[in-house]
């Protein structure tokens, strides 16, 4: 090896002093916080600014180290600029440094100094020490390391910034020092170990493996930097995204307060004009009552009166007389019939009847309108659907474009792959979504049975599989054409006004809500709330078996209809 002059040994060791002298953060702090360290003031930065090589320092610290240079160098990796670059604050650096501080303002970060190293020859007062050598493995101050810059066999001694545990920088097998690096073997070695273990190995000098390893980190570094910036960018979608869900949430918010508001208006003012209504028919039907109360007992008064005539008649002796007035009494009278007047009883409650009804359907109408109008805002976030064959049922038959499909019956030769489902004749979309939001229709007209939903992505897909959430899967079952049923944890049974012949699948990945809509009727079918999502969520199709015929019909994927 080449013999080293102090010249060239102190211009080496000012070359790699970034990496052999570079403080440590203490393990609280962590590595991000070393990431925010500038590497001048070995603090946090401040207004940190980026040179072309792409290293960060605080913008005062590399005008400072600048100003007193006559060439403007970085400061890490020693690139030499040929005009002095203009330095622009890094914002997203920056934003980063106040985001942390924010966060662990009692954590700010310590830099741990190295211990000083004190020179072995002095006896009495020991000095810090200027140079440590491999050779004589000792730590010498300026004045003790004077022969080995003068004396010329000490001159050929490897001499390195000072370190206190000479022993790890000596091979321990040769006792000499560490000088190259084995590229094949990945390991440090002494001259000794070039020539015997390693012999037409690729060895080079430890300060040139050293710089590769450090345009390695600064490769790293810029990818790390990268990686902040796309979380930064991340933090901010994410922000912006909850920012607006908040305002169209206050404003759907608003909207059903004053929805509901009116419908409670309504119900009161119907109630109030319907017990309006029933006094009045009260009072009318007890006006009538005493009327005929009166009419009666007047009548009742007249009959006593004859009859206590015709009692006094039938003992008269008078046969003249008798016969004089028998007519006028046994004739009949001016009395009603009041076998034919009747009093009903119920007849006020058919108003009631009527009114009820008109404010069911005006409830029902207003509700239409609301789900309707969640249902349009919903189809917003349709997404493009297709089938993936490679999850289908050796059974299940599969339209070219992907946008169909159908129980046949017979079991197709498919390749047993591990995402296919050999027991549930179901199949999943071609892509799955983790995205905050996602829509989608399906046309069920003319099935008997069959189910829609979605499903996590790693789901069991061989042997007996249950369509429940906690098995990954959010569906809604028809079966035997009238029986619809919400596959929750316990199943729920549907009842439902109308059979749907297209059904929309809204998810809510954020919030944790898989809903169902009857889209011709615009009606609501059920909700699972309060869900936990992880990994992608994939829309699950079953057309359920053919059943002779019966359920011949396919499920098809429609695109929305946004003229409805």
């Amino acid at each position: 090896m080449a013999e080293s002059s102090p010249t060239s040994t102190k211009a080496r060791k000012t070359r790699i002093y970034s990496i052999e002298e570079r403080p440590l953060m203490s393990s609280s702090s962590g590595p991000l916080t070393e990431d925010l360290q500038c590497s001048i003031c070995l603090d946090v930065f401040i207004d940190p600014v980026t040179t072309p090589c792409g290293h960060n320092f605080c913008k005062t610290c590399l005008n400072k180290c600048w100003d007193n240079s006559q060439t403007c160098k970085c400061p890490y990796c020693k690139v030499t600029f040929k005009i002095r670059p203009d330095l622009k604050i890094n914002t997203t650096l920056r934003e980063v440094v106040d985001h942390y501080k924010k966060k662990s303002p009692e954590k700010k970060p310590e830099v741990l100094k190295k211990p000083e190293v004190l020179c072995d020859v002095c006896e009495e007062r020991k000095l810090k020490a200027l140079k440590s050598c491999l050779v004589c493995q000792s730590s010498y101050c300026e004045t003790h390391l004077e022969p080995h810059l003068r004396v010329a066999g000490l001159k050929k001694h490897k001499l390195i910034n000072p370190v206190r545990n000479l022993e790890n920088y000596i091979c321990h097998k040769h006792e000499r020092p560490l000088e190259l690096f084995c590229r094949d073997d990945q390991t440090i070695l002494c001259l000794v170990c070039d020539v015997t273990d390693h012999k037409n190995h690729n060895t080079v000098p430890i300060e040139e493996e050293s710089e590769e390893k450090k345009t390695q980190l600064m490769k790293t570094q810029k990818d790390v930097q990268q990686m902040i910036q796309d979380r930064i960018k991340k933090i901010q979608d994410v922000k912006h995204s909850a920012e607006v869900r908040k305002r169209n949430t206050e404003k759907e918010k608003a909207a059903r307060v004053e929805l509901f508001t009116d419908l409670i208006r309504s119900i009161e003012r119907c109630q109030t004009e319907l017990l309006e209504m029933m006094e009045e028919q009260q009072k009318a039907a007890e006006k009538q009552e005493e009327e005929l109360i009166e009419e009666l007992e007047q009548e009742i008064t007249e009959l006593k009166m004859r009859n206590t005539e015709l009692e006094q008649l039938s003992h008269t002796e008078d046969h003249l007389h008798l016969l004089q007035i028998h007519s006028s009494l046994c004739s009949s009278r001016n009395t009603s019939n009041w076998s034919e007047i009747s009093v009903k009883t119920d007849e006020s409650l058919e108003p009631l009847r009527r009114a009820l009804t008109q404010l069911q359907d005006t409830l029902q109408e207003k509700l239409t309108l609301t789900v309707s109008t969640d249902l349009k805002r919903m189809q917003q976030y349709e997404v493009d659907v297709t089938l993936d064959p490679d999850t289908a049922h050796p059974q299940l038959i599969l339209s070219d474009n992907g946008k169909q499909v159908r129980h046949g019956d017979i079991e197709q030769k498919l390749p047993d792959k591990p995402e296919r489902f050999d027991t549930c004749v179901g199949v999943l979309g071609n892509a799955g979504f983790s995205s905050l939001r996602f829509y989608f229709e399906v046309q069920v007209k003319g099935k008997t049975d069959w189910a829609l939903g979605v499903a996590k992505e790693y789901i069991n897909r061989k042997g007996k599989i249950t369509l429940r959430p906690s098995d990954g899967f959010w569906t809604v079952v028809l079966s035997s054409g009238y029986k619809f049923w919400a596959c929750d944890d316990p199943p729920v049974s549907l009842s439902l006004r109308v059979k749907p012949q297209r059904v929309g699948v809204f998810v809510d990945y954020e919030e944790g809500l898989v809903s169902f809509y009857d889209v011709e009727s615009r009606s609501h079918i059920y909700s699972f709330t309060g869900q936990y999502f992880t990994g992608k969520l994939y829309p699950f199709f079953s057309p359920e078996p053919n059943n002779g015929g019966k359920n011949s019909t396919p499920l098809i994927i429609k695109s929305v209809n946004y003229n409805k």
